[in-house]
């Protein structure tokens, strides 16, 4: 398929996917699971810009997850913003941290970069654990409702949070995804995937590689700061641990799960993650060792993550 059809083929798997899901709920929390998803989802599709479109590593991603989440949190006490314009807040602060930072850390490669933003993950981290008196410290904080729920309430929509929720987390889910396969077959795009294949192959056709390294490295971080966000209004409660290294280690592991390569990617492995230690809690105390062994045969057998290596397959059998 060309470039055209793989989009619209993946907006229209999404949609089918949302819209479907929940003919199979047997409870109002399984809705709440689905918006986790999709919000993991919207962190994951900015790392599959990062680390699938610009072949760039990030251990310290969940740092921009937690400034979202706080900015969301803090904006309404402290400048008495609307929580909407707290995920605006913390957008901007998230992509001029991420430009500020990028531009040194970003010359580096391989395993010193994946260092460097693991730095920058922990400091985030520590800063909203140890400022007890802004974030509330290590017992976190309660953030303020967004207020769609009375708004759809005063209109003649009564609907349960969790439901609600569900809808605008897939709402946003698909504006992110929009952004992304735009952004594939644009010429950043285009740029951003020449660095993955050969950073010196780039520079000598005339990409300016530390510029486009560094503008993939914003766009992911904005990403995440509104997936941040969206998890604080949700939850209406918030943690330093939404910044911890456990959190940015699952994240990029979502990425690599589904598929690096691909924004569909992003769902699959955002659901996988999200969803399997539900339904493995049947298991008790061999839920983790059977999360990790599925986790360990698709790194073996599907190199490329689950979504790639299915197209593959398929594309074999059709021939």
């Amino acid at each position: 398929m060309n470039s055209i059809s793989t989009k619209y083929a993946t907006l229209i798997a999404m949609v089918a996917v949302i819209v479907i899901a929940p003919m199979f709920f047997p409870s109002s929390f399984y809705y709440r699971i689905g918006a986790l998803i999709f919000i993991n989802g919207l962190a994951v599709m900015g790392l599959v810009v990062l680390i699938g479109y610009a072949g760039q590593v990030s251990l310290g991603h969940a740092g921009f997850v937690g400034i979202g989440a706080y900015a969301a949190a803090l904006g309404p006490i402290y400048l008495g913003l609307p929580p909407v314009l707290g995920i605006v807040l913390g957008a901007l602060i998230s992509g001029s941290l991420a430009w500020l930072i990028g531009r040194p850390i970003l010359r580096l490669r391989g395993h010193y970069l994946a260092v460097a933003t693991l730095g920058v993950g922990i400091l985030i981290y520590m800063v909203l654990n140890n400022e007890a008196q802004l974030t509330g410290g290590p017992d976190g904080m309660p953030v303020q409702a967004i207020g769609l729920k009375e708004f759809l309430k005063s209109i003649g929509y009564s609907v349960k949070g969790s439901v609600m929720w569900y809808w605008l987390a897939a709402i946003v889910l698909l504006v992110g995804a929009v952004i992304g396969l735009n952004l594939h077959d644009s010429p950043t795009g285009r740029a951003l995937r020449s660095l993955h294949d050969s950073e010196i192959a780039a520079r000598t056709v005339g990409i300016d590689v530390a510029r486009y390294k560094l503008r993939a490295f914003v766009i992911s971080a904005v990403y995440a700061s509104v997936a941040g966000s969206q998890l604080a209004l949700m939850n209406k409660f918030i943690s330093p641990d939404v910044a911890s290294f456990l959190h940015s280690v699952e994240l990029v592991t979502m990425t690599v799960l589904g598929g690096a390569s691909v924004i569909f990617g992003a769902l699959v492995g955002a659901t996988i993650l999200t969803a399997l230690p539900q339904v493995l809690t049947m298991f008790e105390d061999f839920e983790h060792v059977l999360l990790g062994l599925i986790m360990m045969l698709v790194m073996i057998f599907m190199r490329a993550g689950l979504v790639p290596s299915l197209i593959k397959l398929i594309r074999r059998l059709t021939k």
